[in-house]
């Protein structure tokens, strides 16, 4: 079963939609549109009659709002349904969920919280942003982190991981673990920002490895034309 990212022309690149039930990161640097992306794929889930979770380490629900609102694919509408939740962790709801384990603990509180929460609400897609808050919340990051995604994988959810990481050559535990890797560039280049999408790793499908061309508008991102030769 494949599940569409909301994201027109992305589908396209990994087969006809991504594989569900899986871990997918998404990097790339400030600006180049994880958010936008992400919230595109939450609101895909709501109108296909999907449960949602929104877990945010840097902005409030207000301000992701806010800053959707000028797109038309309906973020703001999906967001006030009984489908999608938005969990900013540093909210007192948040502070509920994501209580930090302790400086000499394992992630096993943090995980079961998760995990719980999206196994008992039917949450189909979830995003997560970012990976700053592993290392906000857990003490040994290496082991933690993968401990965490571990259990993520093991839900039934599809899952997008936002990461920060700006070098498309690097790998870190989570771009291992991932069962997909989508890396987003910012270019210089004639004068201005141009943007671009790669999918750099999808087990178990075929995908079109070159950067293509990212352009946002009112409907939100949208992929074109490849930048190969």
């Amino acid at each position: 079963m494949r599940v569409s990212s909301g994201v027109s022309g992305l589908d396209e690149l990994v087969g006809g939609g991504l594989p569900a039930g899986r871990l997918y990161v998404l990097s790339g640097p400030p600006g180049s549109g994880k958010t936008t992306l992400s919230t595109q794929f939450l609101v895909e889930g709501v109108r296909e009659g999907e449960n949602g979770l929104f877990v945010s380490m840097h902005e409030s629900r207000a301000d992701i709002v806010e800053d959707m609102s000028g797109y038309g694919f309906g973020f703001e509408r999906a967001v006030e349904t009984d489908r999608m939740t938005f969990v900013d962790v540093f909210s007192s709801e948040g502070k509920r969920l994501f209580r930090p384990p302790g400086k000499h603990r394992d992630a096993s509180s943090l995980v079961n919280r998760l995990t719980g929460f999206i196994d008992s609400n039917g949450v189909e897609r979830v995003v997560v942003d970012s990976t700053m808050l592993l290392e906000h919340f857990l003490s040994d990051t290496d082991h933690n982190t993968i401990q965490f995604l571990t259990s993520l994988k093991r839900t039934d959810a599809t899952v997008v991981l936002i990461s920060e990481m700006t070098d498309p050559s690097a790998y870190t535990d989570e771009h291992y673990l991932a069962h997909g890797v989508v890396f987003m560039h910012n270019f210089l280049e004639d004068g201005g920002m141009q943007r671009g999408i790669q999918v750099l790793k999808m087990r178990g499908t075929q995908i079109d490895t070159d950067i293509h061309d990212l352009s946002f508008g009112g409907g939100g991102l949208s992929v074109g034309s490849s930048r190969g030769p």
